[in-house]
């Protein structure tokens, strides 16, 4: 059987997770922004020294699916580094986080805010970190920090921890949390994993664990994470590079085609 095959066949035993379309406990009712006039905000929240930029266009705040294109910026115009390619977000759509663009809605939008399992990916820009996964090394060609994990990485998502929305190695940090995700899964949806740093002030509540990773499917939802194929993450590895700061947008088609002109975003 080929890597691939693998990869697919032992992402069909998903567990609960970021990445597993099993339903999670309820969660409390959504948070929506107060309404405002439509009308984009003034400032781009994307940094100048961005230079690669991963958009994820859903249909809207309801969808499941979403669809992803690398763009390369060259002055101050975008172009696209290859043709987009489908990926799936939360089980229960999207909804804005914490990023570059500030806390929640940016100014004059609307929309459901992210809360902790709440089943919502979050919309918004945010910056890429680090990169972990189960093999030794990353593809050939990746430049974002590479972590290979096993069974005591963990990426905490209990509020109450003093480690909340962190990866920690539990051999080495004291666990104090009554939950948290398991990095080296039994299964192959965390083979590749990119870090979304939604939530970076960790504010207890709002989200955490937020991942690129491998898809079971493109049936299989989330619990908040933007998921793909493997071949297709694992080739995203090899094109993000440190030295363009990459970032993150995700957003519904209207909010995007709303705040495009404003925020610079790639047409």
């Amino acid at each position: 059987m080929t890597r691939r095959a693998l990869l697919l066949a032992a992402a069909a035993g998903a567990l609960g997770a970021c990445g597993s379309s099993e339903r999670a406990p309820s969660a409390p009712p959504p948070i929506t922004s107060p309404e405002a006039p439509a009308a984009p905000a003034t400032a781009s929240p994307i940094p100048a020294h961005t230079r690669q930029l991963v958009t994820a266009i859903v249909p809207d705040w309801d969808a499941p699916t979403a669809e992803l294109r690398l763009w390369l910026r060259d002055g101050d115009r975008w172009r696209a580094a290859g043709p987009a390619w489908p990926a799936v977000i939360g089980r229960g759509g999207a909804a804005w986080g914490i990023g570059l663009h500030g806390d929640g809605a940016p100014a004059n939008r609307t929309g459901p805010v992210k809360r902790e399992g709440d089943g919502k990916s979050p919309a918004g820009v945010f910056a890429l970190a680090g990169t972990y996964g189960y093999a030794a090394r990353p593809p050939d060609g990746a430049g974002l920090p590479y972590t290979p994990v096993d069974a005591t990485w963990k990426c905490v998502d209990d509020p109450a921890s003093r480690h909340y929305n962190q990866i920690v190695n539990a051999r080495t940090t004291a666990p104090d949390w009554a939950s948290a995700e398991d990095m080296r899964r039994p299964d192959a949806l965390y083979a590749w994993v990119v870090e979304v740093a939604h939530n970076a002030t960790r504010a207890p509540g709002h989200g955490s664990c937020i991942f690129l990773h491998v898809w079971g499917g493109p049936d299989d939802t989330t619990s908040g994470c933007t998921a793909m194929d493997e071949p297709r993450l694992a080739a995203l590895l090899a094109q993000l590079s440190p030295a363009a700061s990459p970032a993150f947008v995700l957003l519904p088609r209207a909010e995007y085609d709303a705040l495009a002109p404003a925020w610079n975003l790639p047409r």
